[in-house]
């Protein structure tokens, strides 16, 4: 069966619910958008949030794509660079605890955080500071590192390293390996629009986006930025929220219905849509099913707080993937 290897900012979340949207006003985050901030920046965010429920869990798009295929029971890997602290020590436990096996390597600044400032319609905002994730280098990426591996999956997040990404997708198309891209976030693309369309214009097969990066990135609506991405990716996926997922393989178009769900957040949504439409891609499934799991996961995650899911719900999810297959 494939192997993926995950790569992305080795992030831990920290996961505060917000009354209303003021404070996302008082600090300037645009709402649903993600931002970079440094630490003086984290400490306006921690002040300003001070009084809401706080949870934390290991993230960044990749790991919890990942994290998803782990549950699944694919074997994986993933990539990352985090600090000599606690939150590095919880983030690679989180990683062990799912048997995904780390490639973590020790930076010099603190581990990296990403504030998810959770509305009251569970729309998250991201505040990231990359810290150590950022200091993950070209030169960190091994000849062998993908020698065991079917697929790469990798992060927008990452453009913050141009050389990083250019490398990774190098070597992973070198080495015969699908490459999954996920866009990450309309503001990421929209500042980096040039060098997204060379990787995705050259190396990748498998690209996620929601309505809003795939408008920003191609400058058309929906299902003519479908087909116009198309024209580069074996697979395009476009995320539609509650509306579900237009999937685009060839001449095929499928559309996919999202399941009902009660969202209380949606933090990891799209990353663990991914790793549903992987598990079925890996399986051989056809569009429609890959889709349909991915809704499953997406569903199922907007229903807790944070983008990680017990092993009862994995249980049941496990359960129900069964029924879609057969």
């Amino acid at each position: 069966m494939s192997k993926v290897i995950g790569m992305g900012n080795a992030l831990v979340d920290v996961l505060t619910r917000l009354q209303d949207d003021t404070v996302l006003s008082e600090l300037k985050f645009p709402k649903g958008s993600m931002q970079l901030v440094n630490s003086e920046d984290v400490g306006r965010v921690l002040l300003a949030t001070r009084h809401f429920p706080r949870s934390q869990a290991s993230g960044g798009s990749a790991a919890n794509t990942i994290h998803g295929l782990a549950g699944l029971g694919i074997q994986t890997a993933f990539l990352g660079k985090i600090g000599r602290d606690e939150w590095g020590d919880f983030f690679r436990s989180d990683l062990e605890k799912r048997n995904i096996k780390p490639f973590l390597l020790e930076g010099t600044q603190e581990s990296g955080r990403a504030f998810a400032l959770i509305s009251p319609d569970s729309e998250r905002t991201f505040a990231t500071y990359l810290g150590a994730a950022v200091e993950l280098e070209h030169h960190d990426v091994g000849n062998d590192l993908f020698d065991d591996y079917n697929i790469l999956h990798i992060e927008g997040y990452l453009v913050q390293n141009r050389t990083l990404i250019r490398r990774a997708l190098q070597l992973a198309k070198s080495r015969g390996l699908q490459v999954s891209l996920d866009l990450a976030s309309f503001n990421v693309v929209e500042e980096n629009l040039d060098f997204l369309h060379e990787m995705v214009e050259n190396y990748v097969d498998i690209l996620f986006a929601n309505e809003e990066e795939a408008k920003t990135f191609t400058g058309l609506a929906e299902e003519d930025a479908l087909h116009k991405i198309s024209e580069f990716c074996q697979y395009t996926v476009l995320k539609l929220g509650e509306r579900g997922s237009l999937i685009k393989n060839g001449d095929q178009i499928i559309k996919v219905s999202a399941i009902k769900a009660n969202s209380l957040d949606t933090t990891g949504a799209g990353d663990l849509y991914a790793a549903g439409f992987l598990f079925g891609l890996i399986h051989g499934l056809p569009m429609e099913k890959c889709g349909q799991i991915g809704s499953l996961l997406a569903g199922k995650v907007i229903e807790v707080i944070g983008p990680k899911l017990d092993d009862d719900t994995w249980e049941e999810i496990k359960r129900l993937v069964m029924r879609l297959i057969n």
